[in-house]
């Protein structure tokens, strides 16, 4: 955005062979020999430092050079490499060309990037392996995080199940792999794991992973719970409830998350649906506990109606602002209406949804969500916004809330891949893994991972109103990606049984971090990592079980055809 215009430039991501000394721009599908990454380049004005005059500048490059530095992640950046392996060195004769399209148009503000990201998707878009079905990710998942994850003794589920050795895990008797707790109230593997188990466990007709799941979160909601405040404590290590989680030396204010106190208080509400609407179950005391904690985070809420990023651990005031990542307090709060019927504060809300709309999903750039990225620009605080104007648009039934939930959905595909990534490193480069459908998790730290695909829910629930073909190609992205992303047999990404997934996924080479025993580079976690398979399940078994085919991945015609959409003039 510069000076009221949208202004940049769309290129192809990487370089292939033609085969006849010419290299050209990767499109959609062309299945022709990959060469080389293209890159990017982008200057701020820097007067005095660099001949330049008022403008930003941004650029494409045929090949790559990792300078000024190499950066790995937020916590890793590394002096300019060396080696020349970016750069593209052409042979006598040969030639690359790489289509460029400028893009330059009137703009009043940045969601005028939305119809761009779109023309961009249609022009790169490439399926994710066609492998599975929901199905079967479900019970594979979810039978691999009750067997193998499952702590009975401490009424939860591990963060890291290892079938190898690696630093820092542990070994628990009568227990055949090595863990590492983490244990949390929502994020990372508390609520997160434990309601898409119990989900999970309905649709599978699992009594045992039931009860397991019901015991994890019978545990937190009982338990976490903040005597002097009446708020989550967002972390326990053996019994011990505080809010020094593994993200606490990261943050600036010690104190309760907004993040994960609005997660873990929507969660609680999701339990406490799917045990009513499956087993005409009423947790009175879970809803009880919910209901003294939803009018606490309204009295958070500053003068703009944000929420906290963090709220005081001592009287639960607001102790820091400005962060995108209090909108899961929104969230929890605009269900607790919906399903409770109690609009006593559906003003402060509306109040709230404006603010968060208008200062952060208006300008594409929400930031200050998971905790480990001292709030950088995310994809993850837009999920709890997604779900909050869901449940607003369910109580007021006004349809600017469906556009909203679909300017939403622009921002968090805009960390979405829309092409596969040809990986170079084993294990994704040796089982066929597919990026597309798969989303950024920040530019903090910016590997694939699963939590995006929680969506899937939301963006059935919005496919039911309007007819979107782009939200349902997007959707079918989404499923697909899910259900190629675990280990679809024993040892298929050189680690585990199968449905196990870790949450990391690096597509190339600036991510690339963890290492094999001999040194060389690995692409991804090799771990059960159940939150993440977590956020597998509870995209699948929601409202997508509902109306669409278990046994098959889905395609545009068949999500059209499923939703039975009540269609309005907005399309």
């Amino acid at each position: 955005m510069t000076r009221s215009r949208v202004v940049g430039v769309v290129s192809s991501p990487y370089l292939v062979d033609r085969g006849d000394g010419m290299l050209v721009g990767h499109e959609a599908c062309d299945e022709l020999p990959f060469v080389q990454y293209a890159g990017f380049s982008c200057m701020l004005p820097t007067p005095g430092i660099v001949p330049c005059d008022d403008h930003a500048s941004v650029g494409v490059t045929i090949g790559y050079e990792n300078a000024p530095w190499l950066f790995v992640s937020s916590t890793d950046i590394r002096e300019r490499p060396d080696s020349a392996e970016g750069p593209i060195t052409l042979a006598p004769g040969g030639a690359a060309i790489m289509r460029l399209d400028v893009v330059d148009a009137p703009a009043r503000d940045e969601r005028a990037i939305i119809p761009v990201l779109e023309t961009v998707y249609r022009r790169f878009h490439e399926p994710p392996r066609q492998v599975g079905a929901p199905a079967r990710a479900i019970r594979d998942i979810a039978v691999a995080v009750d067997r193998d994850a499952w702590l009975e003794d401490e009424h939860m589920y591990a963060g890291f199940v290892f079938d190898h050795h690696s630093p820092g895990d542990e070994i628990i008797e009568g227990k055949p792999y090595m863990y590492r707790r983490l244990g949390s109230s929502s994020w990372t593997n508390g609520m997160a794991s434990a309601v898409p188990m119990l989900a999970s466990a309905w649709r599978l007709g699992d009594d045992a992973m039931r009860r397991h799941a019901l015991d994890g979160i019978e545990h937190i909601i009982q338990h976490c719970i903040n005597p002097t405040n009446g708020l989550p404590y967002t972390a326990v290590e053996h019994e011990r409830w505080s809010n020094r989680g593994w993200w606490f030396d990261g943050l600036s204010n010690p104190g309760h998350s907004g993040y994960l106190v609005g997660q873990t208080m929507y969660s609680a509400l999701r339990a406490w649906q799917i045990e009513r609407r499956f087993g005409g179950i009423d947790h009175s005391d879970w809803l009880k506990i919910i209901g003294n904690v939803i009018p606490r985070l309204a009295a958070g809420r500053n003068a703009v109606g944000e929420y906290p990023f963090v709220f005081d651990e001592m009287d639960g005031s607001g102790a820091e602002y400005e962060s995108f990542g209090g909108v899961w307090c929104l969230a929890a709060s605009a269900y607790w209406a919906l399903l409770t019927g109690d609009h006593s504060d559906l003003d402060g809300m509306l109040l709230s949804e404006r603010h968060y709309h208008n200062r952060y999903v208006a300008h594409m750039e929400c930031y200050g969500a998971p905790l480990d990225t001292s709030k950088a620009v995310d994809s993850e605080g837009i999920l709890g916004y997604i779900k909050a104007v869901g449940c607003l648009y369910a109580i007021t039934g006004d349809a600017m809330y469906l556009d909203r939930m679909r300017e939403a959905f622009a921002y968090e595909c805009s960390f979405r891949f829309c092409w596969n990534s040809p990986v170079g490193v084993p294990p994704l480069n040796e089982v066929g893994w597919s990026s597309c459908g798969g989303s950024v998790t920040s530019t903090s730290n910016a590997h694939i991972h699963p939590m995006s695909s929680v969506a899937i829910e939301d963006m059935v629930y919005y496919l039911r109103y309007r007819n979107d073909t782009y939200i349902a190609s997007r959707l079918c992205d989404a499923v697909g990606w899910s259900c190629q992303t675990y280990n679809l047999k024993d040892g298929e990404y050189g680690y585990g049984r199968v449905g196990w997934m870790s949450e990391r996924f690096c597509h190339c080479q600036g991510f690339l971090d963890e290492r094999y025993p001999d040194g060389s580079l690995c692409s991804t976690w090799r771990c059960l990592m159940p939150w993440a398979a977590g956020a597998i399940l509870d995209g699948l078994t929601g409202l997508y079980w509902d109306v669409m085919p278990h046994d098959e991945l889905p395609t545009v015609t068949m999500v059209s055809r499923a939703m039975g959409c009540v269609h309005d003039e907005k399309g």
